[in-house]
């Protein structure tokens, strides 16, 4: 598999001024992508022509993670607002702000039959859940396991999975009413479930990646390298290729993949163009933020996939 894992840089999308923090393909053929940024702008790009679509503005702080509903009418934004965003894509429009969170919403998905639902994760602790049909501006439920700010989601049919900084990941079975949690040991910034929803990849601050079995919350792999580090900033990593490899950006600028059974590395691209030469803007020179991958998307039926940097461009990636 990984002999057609797609290395080669398609397109760059540029037009952020600061740290693109947040990375979505639209939903079903993932046509587009949906990028949030430190600048407070939502951007809608086509990746196969770079070309951007359109801007979405309403946040007054940066924004930290988008998703988008299954008919792509609709998508959500979060950040340092402590606001959760509801928007219509075709009027470039907010549908709905919930302002119940604390802090920073750090995290959200829909969920629900036909996406009725809207969770968030924050900095406050909290998952909370939001109904788009209920005209109210208060949360339907609250979850308040956490001890620590809830950095990443993932929802499964009825299930949630939350990671948090406390270094726990949460299963909360809502049909059924009951949370599930594994120890994780430190900082988790990342979860994300296989497809058949068994195990799930997680991602924390001593620069590992681990695979969890999902049934026991025993390690069934773990995803290290000498150059790979993740101690600072909240990384997101995903499955790719049929869950056969993980992907992760780094501090160090570059994007490493790893085979998901042996735990080997596959490889390991740099996000970034190459530094320019004449010494005043060289990428070097500047601040370590700008080499960070902040977040990488695998988008299945195109065979292609995303990175997001902190030098404010998005690489899309192909074969």
């Amino acid at each position: 598999m990984s002999a057609q894992f797609p290395t080669r840089p398609i397109s760059r999308l540029t037009g952020h001024n600061g740290q693109v923090l947040a990375l979505c393909y639209s939903a079903g053929t993932g046509q587009y992508l949906l990028t949030g940024s430190t600048d407070r702008h939502i951007r809608l790009f086509n990746p196969t022509t770079s070309l951007e679509v359109q801007k979405y503005s309403a946040h007054g702080y940066e924004i930290h993670d988008i998703a988008v509903a299954e008919d792509n009418d609709r998508f959500i934004s979060v950040g340092g607002d402590k606001i959760v965003f509801l928007w219509d894509v075709s009027t470039h429009q907010t549908l709905r702000r919930w302002t119940g969170h604390a802090g920073r919403v750090n995290c959200c998905a829909f969920a629900g039959e036909g996406d009725a639902l809207v969770i968030s994760g924050s900095f406050d602790s909290t998952v909370k859940i939001w109904d788009c049909k209920q005209r109210g501006e208060k949360p339907v439920m609250t979850f308040t396991e956490a001890k620590d700010a809830v950095s990443s989601l993932a929802v499964r049919g009825a299930e949630i999975i939350a990671g948090s900084v406390d270094g726990r990941v949460r299963c909360y079975d809502i049909r059924m009413g009951v949370v599930e949690q594994d120890v994780l040991g430190h900082p988790v910034t990342s979860v994300t479930p296989t497809v058949l929803n068994d195990s799930y990849l997680a991602s924390t601050l001593d620069s590992t990646l681990r695979l969890m079995d999902k049934r026991d919350g025993k390690l069934l792999q773990a995803f290290r390298d000498e150059g790979f580090k993740n101690t600072n900033y909240r990384l997101r990593s995903t499955l790719a290729a049929g869950d056969s490899v993980a992907i992760s950006g780094s501090e160090d600028g570059y994007i490493y993949v790893w085979d998901l059974l042996t735990g080997g590395l596959n490889h390991k691209l740099k996000h970034s163009a190459p530094a320019l030469t004449d010494g005043s803007k060289s990428f070097v020179s500047m601040s370590s933020k700008r080499d960070v991958v902040n977040s990488v998307v695998w988008n299945q039926l195109r065979k292609e996939w995303a990175s997001a940097g902190g030098d404010g461009t998005v690489t899309v990636w192909g074969i």
